[in-house]
Order: structure tokens, then C-alpha cells, then sequence
């Protein structure tokens, strides 16, 4: 398993920090510490979050707020992606496509998350990052955005068991009025992440098995269910169309290939998909950072180059 960059530093502590992406565009990384988590829940009624399961994870950091679209633009838009001498960082980079439509379809841009883009696109922005900034970055295994967006609570909700709170802390299909909204304007959780429930689902790094809990051994450390192939791929947190289910911590959904049905491409697009802009995704950077082979060999395994 290639999940490059731990280092089993459980509980350090490290200081938040703002990421540049360029052009003036911010994504605050807050420190999550390492520890142990008990994944999924046995009192669900849905098979795929059984059994539970302790699982370790070392600390990394977690961009408090969901990707924006003026950030995704950034690494889009050669024009905006500047090097020290204001020309625009062209080589080896891999941008995507035009969309075939606007993702967003019209709910939102500036400053509200970026949506409707592959796992594939979420994760070519992350290497673009990562080579950009010298830092790796990558998108979070469903273990470790489980572990952040629970934040040591003991309920099935971060902020407690009455459902009615919940519209405080998420845009979900009572409150969204059927589009997403700007990131960051509801509350947080205890480790400062907007967010997490509602707005847009995120991607993770894993690929979906409904069974993948009851493969994982007591105390396994970073857990990752690695791809063997293009879907379903989980995602996480529930979006604004979806309902207090939906949004509870453990809550798995995968990835659905009708989510580009409406694609007249042939190939469909690898970038986008014309029918999920309730997905969009944040991202995380280890403290314990790979030496530059194992980042290749990580890019190579998560996209297929």
C-alpha cells in the first residue's frame, strides 16, 4: 500500500497556516491530531458501515473549507497560474477540459466549492498543488474525513444528538432551498471544519466496498482501500439535497457513473461529470511528509501515469 507520508506521530500538535494557491486565493489548513477512531457504526441499518472497527490515524493537516471555485480556477486557468516571473506555469501541468456545461450549473461560483469535477480532476488539482507548493497534498481516505469530521464526539451528529442543530452546522435539503452556498458560513466543528455535513459531498481518496470495514484488523494504522478500478469510489458527508441520514458522520455513499450520463463525449470526459454538482471535495496534507519517489510512485498508483 502506497499511502505515502505517515509516520505514526500520533497526537503532535502543529500550528493552522494559510495556503496560497495563487492569485491572492486562500485555503486555511488546520491542524487534525492523530489518534484512535472507531469506524462506522453497528446500529446502522445499512450493511456497508459494518462492523465497527478501531482504526489509528496520524495527524495531518485539513483545509477548513471545501475547495472553492476561485481556487479550482487557479490551477484551471493558465492565465491565473503565474510563476516568480508572472508568466503562466505550463509545463508537465495537466489541466482539464472545457466542460461540456457549467458545472455549478449557475448556483454559485466565487467563493462557493468547486463541484462537478471527477475524482480524477480533485486528485490531478492536488498534484498540481503539491508540485506548485513543494508540500504534497492529496484528498483524505475515507477513515481519516470520517476521524476529522466526527472530532472526538461519541454522537452519530459532531454536535450532538438533536437533529434540529443540524442547521446550524450544514445546508442540507431543509434548509438549502435546492443549491449549494458559500463555504464557511455556518458554524464549524470542534476542530474548526466547515462544512463537513451538507453543502457539497466530498470526495475521498478510497475506492467503495461495501464490505471494506469487515477486511480492516483492530487498530490498523491509516487505512486505505486502494483502487482496482475507475468506480464506484466513496464519497463522503451528504450534500445540500440530501436529509439528516445522509448527513450522519458515517454515512458512505459511491460514486455513481450516471453522474456523467448526460456526457455526449465519447470517451466521456476524465475531468468532469455533467450531472454531480452536489460533489466537490477538500483536501489534506500529512504531517510527516514523503520523500519526492514516494510521491511519485503515490501519482502513479492514484492516476495511473
Amino acid at each position: 500500500m502506497i499511502l505515502v507520508a505517515f509516520g505514526h506521530l500520533v497526537g503532535t500538535a502543529q500550528e493552522a497556516y494559510d495556503l496560497n494557491v495563487g492569485n491572492d486565493v486562500v485555503l486555511p489548513m488546520v491542524p487534525i491530531p492523530g489518534g484512535t477512531y472507531q469506524l462506522g457504526d453497528n446500529d446502522s441499518d445499512l450493511a456497508d458501515e459494518k462492523p465497527e472497527v478501531a482504526v489509528t490515524l496520524d495527524p495531518f493537516f485539513m483545509s477548513s473549507i471545501e475547495v472553492t471555485h476561485d481556487a479550482f480556477m487557479v490551477y484551471r486557468d493558465p492565465e491565473i497560474d503565474l510563476d516568480g516571473q508572472g508568466k503562466p506555469r505550463t509545463d508537465g501541468i495537466s489541466r482539464p477540459s472545457q466542460p461540456y456545461e457549467d458545472p455549478s450549473h449557475g448556483m454559485g461560483k466565487f467563493g462557493f466549492p468547486a463541484v462537478g469535477m471527477t475524482q480524477f480532476g480533485a486528485l490531478q488539482f492536488c498534484k498540481w498543488l503539491s508540485d506548485k507548493s513543494g508540500k504534497f497534498y492529496r484528498l483524505p481516505t475515507e477513515a481519516e474525513w470520517e476521524y476529522a469530521c466526527n472530532a472526538n464526539a461519541e454522537t452519530k451528529y459532531f454536535f450532538g444528538k438533536k437533529k434540529k442543530k443540524m442547521k446550524e452546522y450544514a445546508w442540507f435539503a431543509r434548509n438549502s432551498e435546492e443549491s449549494f452556498h458559500e463555504v464557511a458560513t455556518l458554524s464549524p466543528n470542534a476542530w474548526g471544519l466547515y462544512d463537513m455535513l451538507g453543502n457539497v459531498a466530498e470526495w475521498t481518496l478510497d475506492q467503495y466496498a461495501e464490505d471494506y470495514y469487515s477486511s480492516l484488523s483492530a487498530n490498523e494504522a491509516n487505512p486505505w482501500c486502494e483502487p482496482s478500478a475507475l468506480h464506484p469510489r466513496t464519497v463522503k458527508g451528504g450534500s445540500y439535497q440530501d436529509d439528516y441520514d445522509e448527513l450522519r458522520t458515517t454515512s458512505r455513499t459511491e460514486s455513481d457513473l450516471d453522474w456523467k450520463k448526460r456526457d455526449p463525449q465519447i470517451p466521456k470526459s476524465f475531468w468532469w461529470n455533467t450531472d454531480s454538482p452536489f460533489v466537490g471535495f477538500r483536501i489534506i496534507s500529512p504531517v510527516e511528509q514523503p520523500g519526492a519517489d514516494e510521491q511519485a510512485e503515490f501519482w502513479a498508483q492514484v492516476l495511473g501515469g
